[in-house]
């Protein structure tokens, strides 16, 4: 039952990047190896974000059950690396904007996926006793593989010269909110009392928002250029 449990697991987690990889075009593009740098630009940045956080933002002793608001929204400000990291990794992709915000969002996840939750899932799920937590791991691998997704995909959407201007705090919002997504789950854990479940759950919810709310943008921008072409 041991390896029937691992097995759920590991499918969970990494068979939705294999999906997503074969069945959004990537693979007719042979962007492997793009997105293997896009996962080279994350190790990079996330290096970047913790010399920051290590120089300029030392940790403060909190007592147990208590949330340090300050910290952890300077933490996330510094998650603003991120997007600058998504943009560098797109502005070195030649193609279609689907292609460099699809093969960012897809190397970013992947790189996040294996770095922090390989050896969990490895090592934990594969132990004596089930524990229904590496399941909900796996749910989050998927919730993070549409948030980065979006994130890039909002990023990419800034970039575009014809962009409407109305459209610009949408945008903006929308990223300051993919930024800021760990300090308002902090705060729901700690304010609101979320169980496990109802939080991962929480987290879907608000990450399909976002990335609705991008996906109509980026629609709405490619009708309006097609209509300009013709």
């Amino acid at each position: 039952m041991t390896l029937f449990h691992f097995g759920n697991c590991v499918a969970l987690a990494y068979v939705p990047y294999v999906i997503v990889y074969k069945c959004s075009g990537l693979a007719e593009y042979s962007a492997f190896w793009k997105c293997v740098q896009a996962g080279g630009a994350y190790l990079f940045t996330q290096i970047c974000k913790i010399l920051i956080l290590a120089s300029f933002f030392p940790s403060t002793d909190i007592g147990p059950g208590g949330m340090d608001v300050i910290g952890e929204f300077l933490k996330s400000t510094v998650d603003m690396a991120d997007l600058i990291g998504l943009h560098f990794v797109m502005s070195k992709i030649a193609g279609k904007g689907q292609l460099k915000f699809m093969v960012a969002g897809l190397g970013w996840a992947t790189a996040e996926l294996l770095l922090t939750r390989f050896l969990p899932l490895w090592v934990g799920a594969r132990g004596v006793e089930f524990d229904w937590k590496y399941i909900q791991m796996s749910f989050e691998s998927n919730i993070n593989l549409v948030h980065h997704i979006s994130t890039a995909m909002l990023v990419w959407l800034r970039s575009r010269s014809d962009l409407q201007r109305s459209f610009v705090p949408v945008v903006l919002t929308l990223l300051a909110l993919s930024c800021y997504r760990p300090l308002i789950v902090e705060i729901l854990i700690h304010a609101v009392g979320l169980g496990s479940w109802t939080l991962l759950l929480a987290k879907a919810m608000f990450t399909g928002c976002v990335a609705v709310i991008g996906l109509q943008l980026c629609l709405s921008l490619t009708v309006h250029a097609t209509n300009s072409y013709y």
